[in-house]
Order: structure tokens, then sequence, then C-alpha cells
């Protein structure tokens, strides 16, 4: 699989990005960007361009769930840029309004090393795979395949 893949974490707090961080480089991911200042996801969001985005829920001031609205915004339709959420709120009303909002997979903490890296891992996979096939299947035939109802 490739490593260069780009990995966005927020988390206000640092002790989670560096534990996060030290998960990533352990496995060899090591082109993480990471942020506890939430309102400067988007900036940095669309300065990155991740392949995937670790985030967790509960900040202050701007909350997860604020920037799943902003990012399903900038995500184009069609796109699949898969989307981590970490949470101590593991309540299912909390896990269906993130998968509403964009989210793609969750992790409870406090974090489990082996089942997270798994979880970023298939994400990771499936990224990659998503970005090979819209290098190899034209925007236009795409978009003739979804007029279609094929998609």
């Amino acid at each position: 699989m490739n490593t260069d893949l780009r990995i966005l974490i927020i988390d206000d707090q640092r002790p989670n990005l560096d534990l996060m961080e030290q998960l990533l480089v352990r496995e060899g991911l090591s082109n993480v960007l990471s942020s506890t200042q939430p309102l400067r996801t988007l900036d940095l969001f669309n300065s990155f361009e991740p392949d995937l985005v670790i985030l967790d829920l509960h900040m202050p001031e701007f909350d997860g769930f604020a920037i799943l609205e902003q990012l399903s915004r900038r995500i184009r339709a069609g796109e699949y840029l898969p989307i981590l959420v970490l949470t101590a709120d593991a309540t299912r009303e909390t896990r269906l309004r993130a998968l509403a909002l964009g989210a793609k997979d969750f992790i409870s903490k406090p974090l489990d090393a082996l089942e997270t890296m798994l979880r970023v891992w298939n994400l990771l996979e499936t990224r990659a795979l998503y970005k090979t096939l819209r290098t190899l299947v034209p925007d236009h035939e795409i978009e003739l395949l979804r007029q279609a109802g094929k998609l």
C-alpha cells in the first residue's frame, strides 16, 4: 500500500494527536498533518488535500459535527474521502449524526492501537483504490454512468 497518502488529524488535545501520530509513523505513514485548532480545519484541508481525515467530535468552540458539515460542502459529490471519527461518546445518536454528516467509521476512546490501525488501513486502502479508479475512468464516463443510473 502507498504510504505517501496524506492524513489530517484534528483533536483539541495534544496528547491525543501525539498518540495518533506515533501509531501512524510506526506503520510507515509519515505524511501526517495535525492540529489542535478545529477552526483551522477547512484551511488545512484545502491546502493539504488529505486522503483521510481523523476527527475528534467533542471539542470546544468548534466541534467535530460543525467540521463534518463544513467538509460535506467541500467534498464534491461522488468523491470518496474517508473521515474517521474519534469519540468517547459512542451513543447511537452521536454515531448516526456523524454518519449522516459524512463520517465513514468510528473509533471509541480510549483507543485500541491495533483496532485503530486496522481501521485506518482499511479506509486508506479504499481511498487508494478510489484514486486508482479515477485515473482509469475519465470523469465524463463516470458522469454518464451516474446519469444512466448505473452508479
